[in-house]
């Protein structure tokens, strides 16, 4: 888009495009001379100097000269210390400096965010401590936390989308609901990642490479590259390239299996898929953006972003093998690709301010996973009847026992498309207007095949030869909304912001799960299970099959599946989705006063939600949608003429009946509507430029607790609290009592850089730094209570996973800038300088499975970063 016109005063804007004087001269910003200033870059790594500002070309009101970080997370250009919420902003230098390249490495930097993964690409981000745990399932919540790529949302469920981090503009974090701009799925906040944009008059380009060595791992890097080319005087194209090896350091050992009935049972091993170093990954992709003038007033610009990412072996060790190792019997894979298409259109009619901002999404995602914890446990439980292959029917054609281990076969194929379009009143008049229609339609084709190798068809699900367990469904998830904010200046220095959504939600589900049937009669599938999977698919005249095996069945409404047991029949053989709608209001009320430049406080009192949906188990109802309402005071202040910035909120959060997942009978994801919550937090951040050494720091207090007993099987009240150990009971008891904190989100979570940088003579400049990231513990489960499958005895998942420790993680930088206007750049770093095995996340394969998998951050890591600018 182009300049906005400065009223105030002229500007000096000097960044990487070239040093830029800009006046006022009516309604237009006009450039009266440029000078080529090339940047010193490393791989993901700029090397600026002290002077040097964000990129012009992405920001081009920002001037790092006076501290001045140019954000739009209220739909509008606005400077970072005028925006009355509690943002964090990771500019273009900063990502280049920390050598930023994917979410783990710059959510690590957000005292806010909080995250879970077990692979790259299979991410649950929270923000504020507004987790409960349990999400990501294909059938499960919505996030509560919207990602967007520039001005299309691009959040899905069962993982954020891991866009490669390179030549992009800036990271905004924006904490808190964000329901009245952002809408659903951004109840607890927004991430925001903005691309740079064409540059009309200027080509320029960038070539960044990477070699790594990983401790306990082998040998990664990258290559990555940029370049913007003017087609004409009104267009321009910017193209970005990169691919990325990232090195694995957990090995698959050898090691056995033995499955009941024991003497002339069954052993398998592991000895040819045996290797070192199997958890690496592939990256690679491209974006385009081209940028066009149709005039002074209207600019349009279409791009592209495809990224391929391909994982091999698994993110998680089992410290019961040891560390950084496993015992996986089957391989592992992860396919994940993605393209997505965007439109964004600029323009003004008089003097307002009018945006249409369209993308269509198509994420396919494939993996195949070890299920092997699955039969070891149950054959463990069921050992008082012969282990799991000896309860079940686990034979081959023949009638022989077979190895009763499953392998899964997953792919998700998501498609979203989404409408926005807006319009906004003068920027610098008193009464001041953001309004607009949204629309969202998201689509989910779910596939998930547990494949037992021999395992005979009759025993299998229908049609599928080896399948255990089949899910074949399909989701959708519809959003409508009109929203809008007003700005009111009651005096210069006081201003009042009142914002609205109006939304409607309908979200469905259709298609198959469960086990297969054999005609014949009992045992009907290797489970021996009359009551799901076939048994439970429609008739025609609205039967099921296990109330009238010799009806006519209904076909598939999903491909792939042999029926359809999850749906509503609606009579004449029809069967349609079954659907949950909502619609409401959100609200947003905020007060700001400024009483001078360098100071700013807020109040404000906000709302959001996240729709609600259907569970997968027909006979569990669906879930409700939940609300998440803030009240926030925040201060940001400016000191020692701009060298200095000091920000910070406190809020209150109340969470209602929030939407919560775990593995049920069988473990089969449930989501019910859990109690209330209440979040409590502080949050501060502040930066120092004192020349050659610049201090940065930011850090988050979380106090987040249930305000009433989680129930262990209902939505409503519960009253007993089992002994650990004891019989379970028919009836509901409590999985945790009220005031038990929720999980994942820790106390505390502080990071920290310091970056000097000096001359070294001639041309050359050089540059030190240290950035620190600490967190303390959490808890990986809110439950202290369940029933344990096979033994019907009451457990704690809580302290069966364990807690995740607290850690801090150490990187160190030194690197050199030389060559004709710092062109050329040389770095070395040294990652997790102390080897802390910093974990992620907690998880075991199933919800009764003894082993633990700790995904741990990357280990220490060294390397060597170069780059060229031209």
């Amino acid at each position: 888009m182009r300049h906005r016109t400065i009223k105030a005063y002229n500007r000096l804007t000097l960044g990487p495009s070239g040093l830029t004087l800009t006046f006022d001269k009516g309604s237009r910003t006009m450039s009266v001379t440029k000078v080529t200033l090339a940047a010193t870059l490393l791989a993901s790594v700029a090397i600026p100097t002290t002077v040097m500002a964000q990129n012009a070309a992405s920001a081009p009101a920002s001037y790092e000269g006076e501290s001045e970080i140019i954000v739009t997370a209220q739909k509008r250009e606005e400077s970072l210390q005028s925006v009355p919420i509690s943002i964090q902003a990771l500019s273009t230098k900063k990502l280049d400096q920390l050598g930023i390249s994917n979410f783990n490495e710059y959510a690590q930097q957000l005292p806010s965010v909080s995250f879970q993964t077990s692979a790259p690409g299979v991410t649950n981000v929270y923000m504020r401590g507004v987790a409960s745990g349990g999400d990501g399932n294909h059938s499960g919540s919505l996030p509560s936390v919207g990602v967007y790529l520039d001005e299309q949302p691009v959040t899905t469920i069962g993982g954020t989308l891991d866009v490669h981090v390179y030549d992009i503009a800036r990271i905004e974090s924006l904490a808190g609901p964000q329901g009245t701009l952002y809408g659903a799925s951004s109840e607890a906040g927004t991430i925001r990642i903005i691309t740079n944009k064409p540059v009309l008059d200027q080509v320029e380009g960038r070539v960044d490479g990477e070699v790594n060595s990983v401790h306990s791992g082998g040998v990664g890097g990258k290559l990555e590259g940029v370049i913007n080319l003017p087609l004409w005087d009104a267009a321009a194209l910017r193209v970005v390239g990169y691919y990325q090896h990232d090195t694995g350091f957990i090995d698959n050992v050898a090691g056995t299996r033995a499955f009941l009935p024991q003497p002339g049972g069954i052993t398998v091993n592991n000895n040819a898929l045996v290797k070192k170093n199997f958890n690496d990954t592939d990256t690679w992709g491209g974006r385009a953006a081209l940028k066009i003038d149709l005039d002074d007033n209207w600019t349009v610009t279409p791009t592209i972003l495809y990224q391929d990412q391909r994982t091999h072996g698994v993110y998680g060790y089992d410290p019961s093998v040891g560390d950084l190792k496993v015992q996986h019997f089957f391989p592992d894979y992860g396919k994940d690709r993605y393209l997505q298409g965007a439109l964004t259109i600029e323009g003004k009619l008089g003097n307002w301010d009018l945006t249409y901002a369209g993308a269509y999404l198509d994420r396919k995602r494939s993996s195949s996973s070890d299920y092997t914890d699955y039969a070891e446990t149950y054959d463990s439980l069921y050992s008082s009847v012969g282990g799991v292959a000896g309860y079940f029917y686990f034979q081959n054609a023949a009638g022989q026992t077979i190895d009763s281990r499953q392998r899964v076969f997953g792919s998700d194929h998501f498609k979203k498309t989404s409408q926005e379009f807006r319009v906004a009143s003068p920027q610098d008049e008193r009464f001041r207007v953001v309004a607009g229609l949204f629309y969202q339609n998201q689509s989910n084709l779910i596939h998930q095949d547990y494949f037992v190798p021999n395992l005979a068809a009759n025993l299998s699900v229908n049609g599928h030869p080896g399948t255990l367990w089949l899910t074949q469904q399909k989701r959708v998830d519809k959003d409508y909304a009109a929203f809008g904010e007003a700005s009111f200046d009651i005096v210069p220095t006081l201003t009042l912001t009142g914002g609205a959504r109006g939304y409607i939600y309908d979200n469905s589900l259709i298609g198959f799960f469960g086990f297969g049937r054999d005609p014949n009669g009992p045992p009907y599938n290797a489970a021996g299970s009359s009551r799901t999977g076939v048994a439970g698919c429609f008739n025609t005249d609205g039967s099921t099959v296990r109330d009238n095996p010799g009806g006519t069945l209904i076909g598939a409404a999903v491909p792939g599946g042999p029926c359809t047991n999850l749906g509503t029949f609606v009579g004449n053989g029809k069967i349609v989705p079954k659907e949950t709608q909502g619609q409401g209001f959100l609200h947003k009320l905020n007060l700001t006063w400024k009483p001078s430049r360098d100071l700013l406080l807020y109040g404000t009192w906000s709302r959001g939600y996240r729709p609600g949906g259907i569970n997968r188990r027909g006979t569990v109802a669906p879930y409700a949608a939940d609300f998440l309402t803030n009240y926030e005071v925040g201060v940001k202040t400016t000191w020692l003429d701009g060298k200095l910035r000091i920000n910070g909120a406190v809020y209150q959060q109340d969470w209602k009946n929030f939407q919560f997942a775990f593995l049920g009978a069988n473990s089969f994801t449930e989501i019910h509507n859990g109690p209330n919550a209440r979040i409590r937090g502080v949050e501060a951040d502040a930066a120092l430029n004192l020349g050659g050494l610049s201090l940065t720091a930011a850090g988050s207090y979380t106090d987040a607790k249930t305000r009433n007993n989680l129930c262990a099987q209902n939505d409503t009240t519960c009253t007993v609290y089992p002994t650990l150990g004891s019989a379970a009971t028919g009836a509901d008891f409590i999985a945790s009592l009220a005031g038990r904190r929720l999980p994942i989100t820790p106390k505390f979570k502080v990071s920290g850089t310091a970056r000097y940088g000096f001359p070294l003579g001639g041309d050359m400049k050089g540059h030190v730094q240290a950035n620190v990231v600490h967190q303390s513990s959490a808890t990986s489960d809110v439950r202290d209570r369940a029933v344990q499958t096979g033994t019907g005895t009451i457990y704690s998942p809580a302290d069966q996973l364990g807690r995740l420790p607290a850690y801090t993680l150490t990187d160190f930088t030194a690197g050199v800038d030389f060559g004709a206007n710092s062109q050329f750049s040389i770095e070395a770093f040294l990652n997790n300088a102390f080897d802390e095995r910093a974990q992620i996340t907690r998880f075991s394969e199933c919800g009764s499975c003894l082993r633990t998998y700790i995904v741990p951050f990357t280990p220490r890591t060294f390397g060597l970063r170069g780059g060229v600018k031209f």
